[in-house]
């Protein structure tokens, strides 16, 4: 499918793929997503809660 990098769909397209490209990369999976996104998404998750 497609390299992984900041697309969401890459998810969906092949997750093997994202399993061994989040080692760099971890903008795939929801949890670590907040953790790629260096903004105020970062803290507007956990401080939503």
């Amino acid at each position: 499918c497609r390299p992984c990098g900041p697309t969401p769909l890459a998810n969906s397209c092949n997750e093997p793929c994202v399993r061994q490209c989040q080692n760099s990369t971890v903008i795939i999976e929801p949890p670590p997503m907040m953790v790629a996104l260096p903004g105020p998404i970062l803290s507007s998750f956990p401080h939503n809660t």
